[in-house]
């Protein structure tokens, strides 16, 4: 009888690293070790598996359709692990634990009302919100990295996933009210030559914020990007330049005069968000709990007033991925 071996994390880790960094040396600096244990792991995969896995190519690694699937098992294996390892600490302490990505817009003006509504409704449950680009959401939860993903719908979605959208919102473009271009019907020719004031969603190309910046052809040069977009939007109180605010974010500016909305089919943006996530049957349940929730009145009134979020219920430190 043949006796075969357990494939471990670590051979797991070093072989889903090759794969993300596309050699053995950037997973070797990766992981901080040298580049003769990912070969040592590689080859043990190897042999364990009777596939070659990967061959050298020209343009980096060529895989087999053994490495391929080897790679995608892999990442479900090893976030797998993660999550179970915290679902068992947290199971320990009486608590449970919903990892939630968003985009930036999401994160800064709905997540927190969100969040405090829906944490409110138990008192065992601890949310984790990160700050990630939308077009990473479909990997963060097909390696379990996250529980639920919330933002623009990416360009591709896995089909093992559900997309489900919860609600429609309008940005408008808006300057100081003692800006030039306050109360004048303004051209893109105009546009593009102005100081743009905008938050982190600029960056990243999915979502309403670059989809304007890219119909209006706006050049870098132009663009100022600022820690929030509420810090974009004060800049722009003050006669800086351009920005784009939540309708219902700056209602109230408006109305006191301090923002002037600039007029424009152009400049009509309308976006949506989406919620992403696995089938209840690969989630913690209380990601389902929040796929639901998130589509009732109630969750949108919250978001919409962007209430502010209870100590305790929500995670003080919220960890921020940046992308370039």
């Amino acid at each position: 009888m043949i006796e075969r071996q357990w494939l471990t994390p670590t051979q797991l880790r070093a072989f889903a690293a090759t794969v993300r960094f596309g050699s053995v040396k950037a997973a070797a600096a990766d992981l901080s070790v040298s580049e003769a244990a990912i070969s040592m792991h590689i080859a043990h995969l190897r042999k364990e598996l009777g596939d070659k896995l990967f061959t050298r190519a020209a343009n980096g690694l060529a895989f087999t359709p053994g490495g391929l699937r080897l790679a995608s098992r892999a990442a479900e294996m090893l976030g797998l692990q993660e999550r179970t390892i915290i679902e068992v600490s947290q199971a320990g302490s009486g608590r449970r634990l919903l990892r939630v990505a968003a985009s930036s817009l999401f994160a800064e003006y709905a997540a927190p009302g969100l969040i405090e509504l829906f944490a409110s409704r138990a008192d065992d449950l601890n949310i984790e919100l990160s700050v990630h680009n939308p077009n990473k959401f479909g990997s963060l939860l097909l390696t379990r990295t996250v529980d639920v993903a919330i933002g623009p719908r990416p360009g591709i979605i896995d089909d093992s996933m559900t997309c489900t959208l919860f609600l429609n919102y309008q940005m408008l473009a808006v300057v100081g009210a003692g800006h030039p271009l306050a109360g004048v019907r303004v051209t893109p020719a105009e546009l593009r030559e102005q100081t743009w004031l905008l938050g982190p969603s600029a960056v990243g190309g999915v979502g309403i914020v670059p989809s304007v910046l890219r119909r209006l052809n706006v050049p870098e040069h132009n663009q100022r990007i600022f820690q929030s977009h509420a810090a974009a939007v004060e800049e722009a109180k003050h006669g800086k330049g351009v920005a784009l605010g939540m309708s219902f974010a700056v209602s109230k500016d408006l109305a006191d005069g301090d923002l002037r909305q600039l007029d424009g089919a152009f400049l009509r943006a309308r976006g949506s968000w989406h919620i992403l996530a696995l089938p209840d049957r690969d989630a913690p349940p209380a990601a389902a709990e929040l796929r639901r929730f998130v589509t009732t009145p109630r969750a949108t009134q919250a978001m919409l007033r962007g209430a502010g979020v209870t100590a305790g219920r929500f995670r003080p430190a919220i960890h921020v991925t940046l992308w370039s």
